[in-house]
């Protein structure tokens, strides 16, 4: 019986013996901690948000024609540059049968009281000749009868400009000729030759023969959400980034936010302009797509750390560092944060250049 106990007295100290040298084994074999660190550096720290938008003309003009007709002729196409009164299209005046007959009769009718005048300036020319009348009316007849010759050519110039657009003595400002009102370049020409044009009046906005506008002046037009509106203010720097143009970033100023949103699949949406500063060795094209990084803050040359490296103190939530004093020693460090846009924020006080911070977060690498 004592045999027994004693063996299984040796037998219970040899295992623990032997799981006491397996447990430290095992804690020989794991690696220590090393925490690696990491210096501030100086850069730029930009916070900013996006807008989605088009890169437009500021002023895009709409040629239009005041005469309804075909189009006989073309003379420019979408890329030209021309100036004002240039030459863009010719119409040929398809006449309106209703407009032509009432001119006609307007002639006959000036041409009934013509005659008429004609006869009583004839009767009183009579008259005074024998001293029945005087001067006066004898001048009289002849003022009505002037002004009905008048009528008569007015109403033959009528009929001649509802027949062909013109008439003699009005060749240079002939309606038919269609010209520019503003310099620039032809950004379309929507019409081609035997195309019917409707005149621009005030019950039709008419046909546009041509598109102008000065492709030096341009605009970023866009939209942004009603969660970023409140961010962003007029006068604030826009980085352009057009998706057709690679590695070219354009400036602009932010001049117009909408004081109005429009829904739009379900979210607000405030239309937001800023003029272009147009770079002369690059040409944008109007209606291209473009994004809008609008620069909310800047800090130019500011020292500067990973985020991830910054943590908070558990009760007041103040941020802090660990900074190297020895080999894998470290202390707290309280700092005052700045502009970060999310990845890197910039450091007002607290840290130098020189100091070295604890990665305090570090990921393993996952073990096959």
């Amino acid at each position: 019986m004592k045999k027994t106990v004693v063996l299984s007295i040796i037998v219970l100290l040899v295992a623990s013996f032997s799981f006491a040298l397996y447990y430290l084994y095992q804690k020989n074999a794991e690696d220590p901690v090393v925490y690696e660190t990491e210096k501030p550096e100086t850069r730029t720290v930009t916070r900013k948000t996006v807008a989605t938008g088009s890169i437009l003309p500021l002023e895009e003009v709409l040629i239009k024609p005041n005469i309804s007709g075909v189009i006989e002729e073309v003379f420019v196409e979408g890329g030209d540059f021309v100036k004002s009164g240039d030459l863009l299209a010719r119409i040929k005046v398809v006449p309106n049968l209703n407009a032509l007959n009432d001119a006609k009769m307007s002639i006959d009718d000036a041409k009934i009281n013509m005659m008429d005048k004609k006869r009583d300036l004839d009767r009183q020319k009579t008259l005074f000749d024998k001293g029945v009348v005087s001067k006066v009316d004898l001048e009289r007849a002849q003022v009505a009868f002037d002004q009905a010759k008048q009528a008569l050519n007015a109403a033959n110039k009528r009929f001649d400009i509802v027949k062909t657009g013109t008439t003699k003595g009005y060749g240079n400002a002939a309606n038919t000729m269609i010209r520019a009102t503003v310099s620039g370049m032809v950004l379309d020409v929507p019409v081609e030759k035997g195309n019917q044009v409707i005149e621009s009046n005030n019950f039709n906005e008419g046909t546009t023969i041509a598109a102008i506008a000065d492709v030096n002046k341009m605009i970023f037009e866009g939209k942004v959400d009603e969660s970023e509106v409140g961010k962003i203010r007029e006068g604030l720097n826009l980085e352009i980034a057009v998706g057709a143009l690679e590695n070219n970033v354009f400036d602009a100023t932010l001049d117009y936010i909408a004081p109005k949103g429009v829904e739009e699949n379900g979210a607000i949406q405030f239309e937001i302009k800023g003029t272009l500063t147009k770079q002369d060795t690059v040409f944008i094209r109007a209606g291209l797509s473009a994004n809008a990084s609008i620069i909310l803050e800047k800090a130019e040359d500011a020292l500067s750390i990973k985020e991830a490296l910054v943590q908070y103190d558990d009760e007041t939530q103040d941020p802090y560092v660990e900074v190297k004093t020895g080999e894998q020693q470290f202390e707290r460090r309280d700092i005052e944060l700045g502009v970060s846009d999310g990845i890197y924020v910039a450091i007002d006080s607290g840290l130098a250049a020189e100091d070295e911070i604890k990665v305090w977060n570090q990921i393993k690498a996952p073990t096959e």
